[in-house]
């Protein structure tokens, strides 16, 4: 991995960090009077965090999903799970690496998983481009859950995305018709699902693999209808507004769990989940497996039904009729 890009909200913590290290140079060396000296500055970097990071911005929270350092698909399938067999192929056209997708345990658990996958390099990120499935992702995605549903096994779909590839040749072969197979596929598996956004999570790319019984978000994640820098485009005509168009897009987490789209948000390693994947992927694999507990306990009419009234649900406002009413 290249050296880690360092945001500038971070610049302050990382510098006292690397004080810190250099201050365990000399203890090494037998300075012990730096001993103490270290304690408070270790103590006053931790307290930096977790004031810091408590309070970012929707900005910020983009900068943090977008981090290039940050945990993708392959990183939690191999922190969190065992015995992954990857699946390729749509049996139909070719193989996507936008997403990877396979079978594997975890806790034990048989489960299919499947999610996007962008590269950590020039030559990984055109390979992978950048994570934006094409038809052919979504339709290898959809021919591995109709196989999760024959065997009766969850679905868990990690998103991280900025939207499907809009390019002529994924046009040319279905996107649209693509993504709106998986959401009618998904609506209607009749086996439990989870969706977890890990990363960024943009447009109908992510929508496509997030139709499920339960939609969780990593802390620092994001949702969002269209890209900020989309956004901005279209209405400001104008990208470098893409700052403006994230404080207006509730697209965090927590707005994200306020409006009752997240089902329930995964707290990350302090710092971000690139700064701690053991810590993250421990709560994310808690998180999925007392969730699987509690779907894999109902009935296959209960887990279809409750998906369905689960998007019935979403955007319904409280008495939104009232302002019209005569009486």
């Amino acid at each position: 991995m290249s050296e880690t890009r360092v945001l500038d909200f971070e610049r302050p913590i990382v510098e006292l960090e690397g004080k810190i290290r250099e201050l365990k140079l000399l203890l090494a060396g037998g300075n012990a009077d730096m001993a103490t000296e270290i304690e408070r500055l270790e103590a006053r970097a931790s307290e930096l965090q977790r004031e810091h990071y408590a309070q970012l911005s929707p900005w910020e929270q983009l900068q943090l999903a977008k981090h290039p350092d940050r945990p993708y698909t392959l990183d939690y399938i191999g922190e969190m799970t065992t015995d992954f067999v990857e699946l390729r192929g749509d049996r139909s056209f070719l193989d996507d690496p936008a997403i990877v997708a396979g079978l594997c345990r975890l806790d034990g658990r048989r489960i299919m998983i499947l999610g996007h996958q962008k590269g950590r390099n020039t030559k990984e990120n055109v390979f992978r481009n950048f994570g934006m499935a094409r038809p052919e992702g979504y339709r290898k995605s959809q021919r591995l859950m109709r196989m999760a549903e024959q065997f009766k096994l969850p679905v868990v779909c990690l998103i991280d995305t900025a939207g499907a590839y809009p390019g002529i040749g994924a046009e040319e072969r279905g996107q649209a018709e693509a993504i709106a197979a998986s959401l009618e596929l998904m609506a209607g598996l009749k086996v439990p699902t989870i969706s977890v956004v890990i990363g960024e999570g943009g447009s109908g790319g992510a929508l496509a693999i997030g139709v499920t019984s339960r939609i969780l978000m990593l802390e620092h994640a994001v949702y969002s209808v269209i890209s900020p820098r989309g956004c901005a485009s279209i209405l400001w005509k104008n990208p470098e507004a893409e700052q403006t168009a994230a404080e207006q897009l509730r697209m965090t987490a927590e707005d994200l769990l306020n409006l009752g789209v997240c089902d329930g948000i995964v707290r990350e390693a302090v710092g971000g989940a690139h700064r701690g994947l053991t810590v993250t992927s421990n709560s994310l694999r808690d998180a999925l497996t007392a969730n699987l507990d509690e779907l894999c306990a109902m009935s296959v009419e209960d887990v279809v039904e409750a998906r369905y009234q689960k998007f019935r649900a979403i955007g319904h406002i409280e008495g939104r009729s009232a302002g019209t009413s005569g009486g």
